[in-house]
């Protein structure tokens, strides 16, 4: 499949590139992130693939969370994609911001309109990774998820849903139980319609209920003061409570303020930042082993 290289910059010795190509999933063109480390000039190199949230491009982690100097440090391949089918022209894709474009959701819809274009799980499962291994220097086999609200929701979901297939999975402020939040509400019953149980296939508190054997390590920081926290988006107590009860390892950290800071850490990607070298040391401890 064919790629367009959209830019390149050089950085940490590395390279920050996107492109573009048309994908066969989603029946449009698509843009992904990749940063390619120094040792990647030399030999392959694992793939941490970033999930990104609501209303985002494959922009927003490439230039915001800092990232590429640990990825350079520990060897790893680092790609972004896109958060949703882009210029699809269906009706009401661009009515709201929580929904259709940038709101994918990472779930194969099964809904007119959306079912054509809005299968981002199986564009984020089978079709991208295929891509990045067969265009750039990585292995195969070692291969690693995490990301951020609503790309959070989708990190877990897909290494709760294919197990063996990830090394490790972490995430800053997932949607842990979208079925029960207004975001899941809205996106599950317009992609995947009003039968609940088929909601909860893409429901990660769910999913461990249901799990028999999940044995990856799973690592959540949450920002005490984000407004979605605190809105019921994100619901990481029902979540907590399902790993608790399934003896599913989860690291759960509530990042709050210091003893001299009044303010705490928010939805942001100054928090993300602020964190992002733990989550890429805990993915190389799992891909570098």
């Amino acid at each position: 499949m064919a790629l367009k290289q959209v830019s390149s910059n050089k950085c940490f010795d590395g390279f920050q590139k996107v492109f573009e190509h048309d994908s066969a999933e989603l029946k449009c063109k698509m843009k992904f992130g990749i940063y390619l480390p120094p040792k990647a000039e030399t030999g392959k190199c694992p793939v941490l693939y970033w999930l990104s949230g609501l209303t985002c491009t494959e922009q927003n982690f490439i230039t915001k969370a800092g990232f590429q100097q640990a990825a350079a440090q520990h060897g790893l391949i680092v790609v972004a994609p896109d958060t949703s089918p882009r210029g699809c022209n269906i009706e009401g894709e661009d009515e709201s911001w929580d929904f259709g474009t940038g709101a994918g959701f990472y779930v194969d819809a099964t809904e007119e309109p959306w079912r054509t274009n809005y299968r981002m799980y199986s564009y984020v499962k089978d079709e991208l990774p295929k891509l990045i291994n067969a265009n750039f220097p990585t292995d195969p086999e070692r291969m690693s998820v995490f990301g951020h609200s609503m790309g959070g929701h989708g990190a877990l979901i897909l290494a709760l849903k294919n197990p063996g297939k990830y090394k490790s999975v972490s995430a800053f402020a997932p949607i842990c139980n979208p079925v029960q939040c207004q975001w899941g509400k809205k996106a599950f019953g317009g992609y995947l319609g009003s039968d609940v149980s088929k909601w909860e296939a893409y429901d990660a508190t769910q999913l461990v209920k249901s799990s028999s054997d999940f044995r990856l390590d799973i690592l959540i920081d949450q920002g005490k003061e984000d407004q979605f926290l605190s809105a019921g988006q994100l619901l990481p107590d029902n979540f907590i409570a399902a790993c608790t009860e399934r003896k599913v390892p989860v690291v759960f950290r509530l990042q709050q303020a210091s003893h001299f800071c009044q303010a705490g850490y928010d939805h942001s990607y100054f928090f993300i930042a602020t964190f992002i070298n733990d989550h890429i040391k805990h993915h190389a401890k799992y891909l570098n082993a």
